[in-house]
């Protein structure tokens, strides 16, 4: 199938059926007017047959198979996230179009590798990074977009979670290098991450540290903080946890020298914007009591309840994921841009991978 038009529903294949994957199940049977789950692959038979069960599709343990035995269109990856790249790259050796839950590898070389076989391949690649079109969000980028922040000065990226121990026993992937790739900043942060690079732009250095304080028998952090240095000259500051009970919010900002803006748990919270054609009102000090707050300008942006935040990943509602497979299917069919590509990921997979770099060598990381 090629990335225009078609005549039939999309049809597709489902690797991993573990708690992503099942939600991911969820998204695809709300669209199933537009696509058909055929194929559900799992190492564990019994698990992709309980998912094919509910959403439709044949089980099968390896994507080889399911290749084999179905017509398939695109590939959904729910694997652990160091398992991402041997899959996306079969399925694009095979001439699919991909899907791909956070982050697209453990690495930005494993990244670069999924990058080279999409472009042999032709074909397209998204990873989920479904917060980018939370409204909250879009009205930020928005913002920024038409200058309205003025200058961006700095932001601050922050995931305040708890996950208990019981949470990185239940798999034995969960908390390792190789198969979750780090942990409260790759795993839980790596949204907020994106939206911080989303609107700060290009970053150029980290310098970090990180530490494992609540949490046995794992090797990654369950806290992580830096500050990262923009092509600009802003500064970001990131902080993801696992260890904060009984797990709070996830907040952005972003400041600027003619507004800021505050999403917290997905919700646009705080908005001030000088219109770029006007003049601000010159202060020695700001007042956030005297400024004014332009949320209700948004109202599809405030006063939501989180879709995701600090919820149990089992229980997400679909709404979110969805909007980013509505996304791809219309670029499938040639009908808008792919608004998250593999390229788009890739440099928050870098960021965080310079925030472990620079804690392991007590140095600075260039970008």
């Amino acid at each position: 199938m090629s990335a225009g038009t078609t005549d039939r529903r999309v049809r597709l294949a489902l690797v991993g059926a573990g708690v992503i994957g099942k939600h991911h199940g969820r998204v695809v049977h709300d669209l199933d007017d537009r696509v058909e789950l055929v194929a559900v692959v799992d190492l564990q038979r019994e698990r992709a047959e309980q998912l094919a069960q509910e959403h439709g599709g044949r089980a099968y343990t390896s994507l080889a198979e399911a290749l084999a035995g179905e017509d398939v269109d695109v590939v959904t990856v729910c694997t652990p996230t160091g398992r991402h790249g041997e899959v996306a790259i079969e399925a694009l050796e095979a001439g699919k179009h991909v899907i791909i839950e956070k982050p697209a590898e453990v690495t930005v070389e494993k990244t670069d590798a999924i990058i080279a076989a999409q472009r042999r391949a032709g074909t397209l690649v998204t990873v989920i990074s479904q917060h980018r079109f939370d409204p909250a969000t879009e009205v930020v980028l928005a913002a920024v977009e038409a200058g309205e922040l003025g200058r961006l000065t700095s932001g601050v990226a922050s995931v305040d979670w708890w996950r208990g121990q019981s949470y990185y026993d239940s798999g034995d992937w969960r908390g390792t290098w190789e198969l979750d790739g780090g942990g409260a900043l790759m795993n839980q942060g790596v949204h907020t991450v994106d939206l911080l690079v989303a609107a700060l732009g290009r970053p150029v250095q980290v310098i970090a540290a990180t530490a494992t304080v609540a949490h046995e028998r794992i090797e990654v952090e369950d806290v992580a903080a830096g500050v990262v240095t923009f092509e600009s000259g802003a500064l970001g500051v990131l902080h993801a946890t696992t260890a904060a009970y009984p797990g709070l919010t996830v907040r952005l900002q972003v400041h600027g020298d003619r507004g800021s803006a505050v999403i917290d748990d997905d919700t646009l919270t705080f908005l001030h914007r000088t219109p770029a054609e006007g003049t601000a009102q010159d202060r020695a000090y700001g007042s956030a009591e005297t400024s004014q707050n332009q949320v209700a300008d948004f109202p599809e942006a405030a006063g939501v309840v989180a879709e995701t935040a600090g919820a149990d990943p089992g229980r997400l509602p679909a709404n979110a994921h969805r909007r980013q497979y509505e996304n791809f299917l219309a670029a499938l069919a040639g009908e808008e841009p792919l608004r998250v590509d593999l390229e788009t990921n890739r440099r928050s997979i870098a960021v965080i991978t310079a925030v472990y770099e620079s804690a392991r060598t007590g140095r600075p990381v260039r970008l």
